[in-house]
């Protein structure tokens, strides 16, 4: 059955913080108080994909600093909660979700952008080749199958539809659904669902068997955009100064050292990291990868990909325009490589004695 319109609306209410869990929650970091020296950092990672920091790491660029995998996860909100709440150290997710949880006083700060939308990156909403959806009107009714709800693909969804000129009833009466990453494709070709969201390594293998068709993606709505930050908590950072400093500027030369690195030498190095892990993930899908889409600079944030989300949820009334300020929302203090004039990693540069 399909959702109703206010169920979609009410964005991101699978994060349901309450202040309290909140302030309870960012008591459990694995920060040490006063001491500004953890050395460990717990996060989630993505089944078959190399994150930002995982490259970070085996490229040398965390020096003293580990990394303490933790469990995968699908779903960014999801993921910035569990920083939020003290289990992961950080976390990343789309814009919007992290303007939400702020909006919901959580005390979270953006530190870097890890992920976007180019002409390599990008999400795209597919159908099958024969299928006889061409246009906005012809999702009414219809399933679109996405790795979680309240986040990037929803919002992606959400403009599409209202660019298209469905009234709000009718985009009530879309349904979108989750649907693990590395199932959406097999149920999109069994036509358990009418649409599939489709990104990176998932998308380009997908194109490549064949038989589907681009409905549109957020690249094609949007533009280059830099989507999605890693989110640390203040106490976190004001306890763990260095170490979020090492950590930041780390993932930052990992976007260059991916930008500026031949392809086939990035798909071997996260191929063989993969490998390395050991917890029985499929690397040939790897080679499909492009970029991570990063708009700015070493992930630099210029406001302007949060502030367009403050905007966009004040104006579904989703949050109130003054519950977020923007300047508090982030952070480009622990940014080194972000900085004007930094220099950033060559392929030479590359600090890591693990082969590629």
């Amino acid at each position: 059955m399909a959702t109703t319109a206010s169920t979609r609306r009410q964005f991101l209410t699978l994060l349901g913080l309450s202040t309290v869990a909140v302030s309870c929650g960012t008591a459990a970091t694995g920060a040490t108080p006063g001491k500004g020296r953890t050395k460990t950092l717990r996060y989630q990672g993505w089944a078959g994909q190399v994150t930002l920091p995982e490259l970070a790491e085996d490229l040398g660029y965390l020096e003293d600093v580990k990394l303490e995998w933790v469990g995968n996860t699908i779903s960014g909100p999801q993921d910035i909660q569990s920083a939020a709440t003290g289990q992961v150290d950080f976390g990343g997710a789309f814009n919007g979700a992290v303007v939400k949880l702020a909006a919901n006083n959580a005390p979270i700060k953006a530190v870097i952008s890890y992920y976007g939308a180019d002409k390599y990156a990008y999400n795209g909403f597919y159908v099958l080749k024969d299928s006889p959806i061409r246009s906005a009107r012809d999702l009414i009714g219809k399933k679109v199958g996405m790795n979680t709800l309240g986040a990037h693909s929803e919002a992606m969804l959400d403009i599409y539809l209202q660019r298209g000129g469905l009234s709000q009833a009718d985009i009530g009466k879309v349904e979108p659904l989750v649907v693990p990453p590395v199932n959406t494709e097999q149920t999109l070709r069994q036509k358990q669902i009418d649409v599939a969201v489709l990104g990176g390594i998932l998308r380009d293998k997908a194109l490549a068997t064949g038989g589907i068709r681009p409905l549109f993606t957020d690249f094609e709505l949007l533009g280059a955009f830099s989507a999605g930050t890693y989110v640390m908590t203040d106490r976190f950072l004001q306890q763990n100064p260095d170490t979020a400093r090492t950590f930041v500027s780390a993932v930052g030369k990992a976007i260059e050292w991916a930008r500026s690195t031949p392809h086939d030498e990035v798909i071997a190095r996260m191929t063989n990291i993969v490998k390395k892990r050991g917890r029985n993930e499929d690397t040939a899908p790897l080679k499909y990868w492009r970029s991570y889409g990063v708009a700015e600079t070493a992930g630099r944030i210029t406001g302007k990909e949060l502030q367009l989300w403050i905007d966009w949820l004040a104006e579904r009334g989703d949050i109130k325009k003054d519950q977020v300020t923007l300047s508090d929302l982030y952070t480009n203090e622990f940014n080194a490589a972000g900085e004007s004039g930094a220099s950033t990693p060559s392929a030479d540069s590359s600090a890591s004695t693990s082969g590629s």
